[in-house]
């Protein structure tokens, strides 16, 4: 099993810092996860883009059958596929010059993980970046800590 380690500060910034993320099987169904991590995603201000042959646009944007055919730098590529699906969509973030590929929850392909990060991506696995994202946008103030000797 691929080790999960903690987000590392390059994780961080790039995703404070990215403004645009390719969602690749973005689902048109609003019950759908990948439809709800999209809308958040554009509702805290990031540039969403879907990648789903099957649609001509969801959310609103236009949908693109794979990443080579988005016409616009990527930053992050949020994979909602299955996990034997991923490694040619890694070898696209790679071509399209992402610099971050995004494994959903239930997502997990070693092999896919380390042709990523040979090549010097960064890499999450079996994650959700809506959960992750709100808890880097939480305050700390949320968290009190409670009085010692209480």
């Amino acid at each position: 099993m691929f080790p999960q380690i903690p987000f590392s500060a390059a994780v961080q910034r790039i995703l404070t810092a990215s403004r645009t993320v390719a969602v690749v099987g973005l689902s048109p169904k609003s019950e759908r996860p990948s439809y709800q991590v999209a809308r958040y995603l554009q509702e805290a201000g990031y540039s969403i883009i879907p990648v789903n042959p099957s649609c001509a646009e969801v959310l609103g944007e236009i949908s693109y059958p794979d990443l080579r055919s988005v016409p616009v730098p990527i930053d992050v590529v949020d994979i909602f596929r299955r996990s034997e699906e991923v490694e040619p969509i890694v070898r696209e973030a790679l071509a399209v010059g992402a610099k971050l590929v995004w494994m959903q929850q239930g997502v997990v392909n070693e092999a896919a993980a380390k042709i990523a990060e040979q090549a010097g991506l960064y890499v999450v696995m079996d994650r959700c970046l809506k959960i992750e994202l709100e808890r880097l946008r939480r305050p700390l103030s949320c968290c009190p800590l409670r009085p010692s000797g209480v």
